[in-house]
């Protein structure tokens, strides 16, 4: 086996920071290097395995970044995405950007970095949710001309903490579908009142909020007569961590470029 790779977690003390963590330390093909947060967090100094909830790693979690590191992890928050991409940037390491809510500003900040290192960016890195959005494309392709219309709705389910409404993943939803659509797609979130009726390119957003849980959507296809719905749920936070950790691996050796899950999965 080749020598592990060395990675960089930033957002290490957030809960998707420490579950990197864990499932690092528990694979061979990594080498924890740094552990990084803000410098105001009341964490710090802390052995970054024991806050992951795993035995130390001999890592401690600090403000500031090593000179040497094969792979960055960001789980952070969007506030502190710019930052771990201009460190990124400043020594050319391979960076996988996991925060969720990045403006669209951002999203071109990083697609602009990608031409001086490999980035990996995707609203989700659950390899099911990227598999469930490949299967949304085909379905989209196929019955978007059918007798009667199709009409398409998104439901997601997140804890109660989550800040954005609706989630990065259900609006990338919608807009891979809208990509398969013929004419201007309307994009609803939620609905109230006296609306009318349902035009016939439109695709509704609908936002539920509760308890713990970690990711929820269904995609319903809607015909006259029948319709689809597909649906993927996590369980726990570990398919985003370990979806991170594969698409880390995956840009070792890749030359510069904006590239998401699908790549990372064969999709593309």
């Amino acid at each position: 086996m080749s020598n592990p790779i060395q990675l960089i977690v930033h957002g290490a003390a957030g809960r998707m920071g420490r579950r990197v963590v864990a499932l690092a330390a528990d694979d061979a093909n990594f080498q924890l290097t740094a552990a990084i947060d803000h410098q105001s967090n009341p964490l710090m100094g802390q052995d970054a395995g024991l806050l992951a909830g795993v035995a130390a790693t001999g890592v401690a979690l600090r403000a500031d970044w090593p000179e040497a590191a094969q792979a960055v992890i960001d789980f952070s928050l969007p506030s502190a995405v710019d930052a771990c991409l201009q460190e990124s940037l400043k020594r050319k390491f391979p960076l996988v950007v996991a925060t969720t809510g990045l403006s669209d500003t951002q999203k071109a900040v990083l697609e602009e970095a990608s031409k001086l290192i490999p980035i990996c960016w995707a609203p989700s890195m659950s390899m099911a949710v990227n598999l469930t959005m490949k299967l949304t494309q085909q379905i989209t392709e196929t019955l978007k001309g059918v007798a009667g219309g199709l009409d398409v709705e998104i439901i997601e389910r997140h804890h109660r903490f989550k800040a954005d409404a609706p989630s990065g993943t259900a609006l990338r939803f919608g807009e891979l579908i809208a990509e398969k659509m013929d004419g201007d797609v309307k994009h609803v979130q939620g609905r109230e009142g006296e609306t009318g009726e349902r035009s016939r390119h439109e695709i509704g957003y609908h936002a539920v909020r509760v308890g713990d849980n970690p990711g929820e959507h269904t995609i319903v296809f809607g015909m006259m007569g029948e319709r689809i719905e597909l649906n993927v749920a996590a369980s726990n936070r570990d398919c985003y961590a370990s979806g991170a950790l594969a698409a880390a691996r995956w840009l070792q050796g890749k030359p510069n470029g904006l590239y998401s899950m699908f790549d990372v999965l064969g999709l593309s």
